[in-house]
């Protein structure tokens, strides 16, 4: 189902929270509902489509639907790949809305695991019982290792250096700053990063994102109900999804699944790689970024170390402004669901509403894009492009 034209997001809403002592996650997801749909100028009276993963409690959409009092749902999807499941939720919504299906999607996502002193594990997802579990790379629960093995084998294979690495968390330090909810809101050095304590070869503590808990949701609506609300338009005219696995051992860690989300949303789009100049990027650690740039063909392959040195990701002095909330790495990642993050400043890129200092001036088109799982392992890819009206 082509959905160019058909759908808009609507309104959107970030938990201001990054540490939730004393709110449940339902209550999460019901702050972000409501913001959202206040953002919009609409009521959950008007949601006939309902996306959670499963971070929502209980059984999920069903638990949520009664928390939020939906009485009129006509569709509901609870699709479920790690970070990039919102990136997903907002392709599926706009398809729905493009059959006829559904006309005002809400789509939320919360987590606490700060408040809950659950660590890195995925919320809401059994791995007790995952087949390959005794042959993961690392430990359960600790995605860095799989990320240090591909900055580790990127190095090796295009001479990637850790201090471009290290340009990654400059940039979104730069912007965090400008961010009073951002968790890190100190501006670091390539020094810094160095510096701080190793983690997981060739990973320091800097190249990690940081944990939060929070949340955010999205309202994803028909152009008919576009045309009647008070905020900027925002057209979602390219999505994509892919998806990679370990392929019995033959897995070529040096792309991601990125690679094929992000050639089917812009044929969707029917736009290319040089008419965007803002990018939401999932930064869990700093090689993330890197292989994403790569893989959507902002530049070339191995080059992506060469692309980002030099501040050429800061907003208003690099080729290419990303992540001007201060990203996963520096403002927010709730749980291990950043993908919804990514999603919103886009959003707010493309409306103009960013930080005034961060805007881009040429916001027609804007992209964000997401990973769910780990690149070494099986992990699912989202991209979403979307145009400014």
């Amino acid at each position: 189902m082509k959905i160019k034209e058909k759908a808009y997001i609507a309104g959107i809403y970030e938990h201001p929270v990054r540490r939730a002592q004393g709110l449940t996650i339902a209550q999460l997801h019901a702050d972000v509902a409501l913001g959202a749909l206040e953002d919009a100028g609409l009521t959950l009276d008007d949601v006939d489509a309902y996306f959670c993963g499963a971070d929502a409690p209980g059984l999920g959409g069903l638990t949520m639907a009664e928390y939020l009092g939906l009485r009129n749902l006509k569709y509901m999807d609870t699709t479920e790949t790690g970070g990039s499941s919102y990136l997903l939720h907002v392709r599926h919504a706009a398809q729905a809305i493009a059959a006829g299906y559904c006309q005002v999607a809400l789509i939320t996502m919360a987590d606490c695991p700060l408040a809950k002193k659950q660590g890195t594990a995925l919320s809401g997802v059994d791995r007790s019982s995952m087949p390959d579990l005794p042959f993961a790379a690392g430990v359960p629960g600790m995605p860095i290792y799989g990320y240090a093995m591909v900055a580790r084998r990127h190095m090796y294979e295009f001479g990637t250096t850790s201090e471009q690495l290290a340009w990654v968390k400059v940039a979104a330090s730069h912007h965090a700053q400008y961010n009073p909810h951002a968790l890190r809101q100190e501006v670091v050095t390539v020094e810094d990063v160095l510096q701080s304590p190793m983690v997981a070869d060739p990973l320091h503590r800097l190249d990690c994102c940081v944990m939060t808990d929070g949340g955010g949701a999205i309202v994803v609506v028909s152009p008919e109900v576009a045309a009647g609300l008070k905020q900027p338009k925002v057209k979602v005219i390219g999505t994509g999804e892919a998806t990679k696995h370990r392929d019995g051992g033959f897995m070529d860690i040096s792309y991601s699944a990125g690679k094929w989300s992000g050639e089917r949303a812009f044929a969707e789009a029917g736009i290319s790689v040089d008419d965007i100049h803002y990018a939401s990027l999932y930064d869990s650690f700093t090689i993330t970024v890197i292989m994403q740039l790569e893989d959507l063909g902002f530049c070339r392959k191995g080059e992506g170390g060469k692309f980002v040195q030099d501040g050429n990701l800061i907003s208003g002095q690099g080729r290419l402004a990303f992540n001007t909330d201060g990203g996963g790495l520096c403002s927010n990642h709730p749980g291990n669901k950043g993908g919804m993050t990514k999603l919103l400043e886009a959003v707010r890129q493309c409306r103009g509403q960013a930080h005034p200092l961060l805007q881009v001036k040429n916001r027609e088109f804007v992209l964000a894009h997401a990973t769910g799982a780990m690149m070494s392992s099986y992990h699912s890819a989202g991209t979403i492009i979307l145009q400014a009206e």
